[in-house]
């Protein structure tokens, strides 16, 4: 089951027709979210980034659309589901059908679908980069857009070659992010992420890990440009995404990372996800 504009319907039900934007334009915009026992994880943090989306977007924000209103509308979901502890949610929000590329109007329609999790963190986790083409910087990478043509092609490329990941690049040959995350690398006590304006998802772990870093006073944290080299000579490394919280990275090409800071870091992130 879905929930289409706030009426549950099975997936065959679903009709999109041939003008739909989204289809057509990739004029649309999404959220991953977990659910943990019956609790939406972080929900005011995706909230906030998602009506910060719609705005940019010029999408027209329903009156209806509160926190309070999306988080029981993701929760009917979760009641047609199979029993599970945890389930991934994904709300996608798009405008309505009509136009060319200029709309016949910024009013949206909406999909909420849900699926029970299982364990998704991996103990071995190996990584390269992905060199073919370019995540532009700039303010509109920062969003959850439908458009992901470039990490369709970087994880078709992770699966011939035997990886769990990719890092994504930018015009300038920085580090951005990975496939389905935000990136951090560690060296000693400094711990490093790509800055907003190198085109790297707003990303709600992202934001979290970064709040437990500045708490602790042995680490430091920098939102920076970083080069690919840096991964090569750093001590550690780890992804962040809704789903898996924080996943370490194990190999980069022939260079094995340790895990002990990072560790650390997810323990505190566990944490601030039970009492979220």
């Amino acid at each position: 089951m879905v929930n289409f504009n706030g009426t549950l319907i099975s997936d065959n039900e679903v009709q999109i027709s041939t003008k739909n934007r989204a289809f057509k334009y990739g004029d649309a915009i999404f959220e991953t979210i977990k659910v943990l026992n019956g609790k939406v994880v972080f929900a005011e943090d995706h909230y906030f980034r998602l009506m910060a989306s719609m705005r940019m977007l010029r999408m027209k924000i329903p009156m209806k659309f509160t926190l309070e209103y999306l988080q029981d509308e993701i929760l009917k979901v979760i009641k047609e589901l199979p029993e599970s502890s945890s389930y991934r949610i994904r709300l996608t929000v798009f405008r309505k059908d009509g136009g060319l590329y200029a709309p016949v109007t910024n009013e949206i329609n909406y999909i909420i679908e849900g699926t029970p999790l299982e364990n998704v963190e991996k103990e071995t986790y190996r990584m390269d980069v992905f060199k073919d083409f370019y995540n532009y910087s700039g303010l509109l990478s920062t969003i959850k857009t439908t458009n992901r043509m470039l990490n369709t092609l970087a994880a078709v490329f992770a699966e011939e070659n035997d990886l769990d990941n990719c890092i994504l690049l930018n015009e300038r040959k920085g580090v951005v992010e990975t496939i389905n995350g935000n990136i951090f690398i560690v060296k000693g006590n400094t711990i490093k992420t790509p800055a907003l304006t190198e085109g790297c998802i707003k990303g709600i772990i992202r934001k979290k890990v970064i709040e437990i870093i500045e708490k602790h006073s042995e680490y430091t944290i920098e939102e920076t440009t970083i080069s690919p080299f840096e991964i090569q000579k750093a001590d550690e490394v780890f992804i962040t995404n809704a789903i898996v919280g924080i996943q370490p990275v194990t190999n980069y090409r022939k260079k094995e990372f340790s895990t002990d800071i990072t560790n650390k870091i997810k323990s505190s992130l566990k944490l601030a996800t039970v009492t979220s």
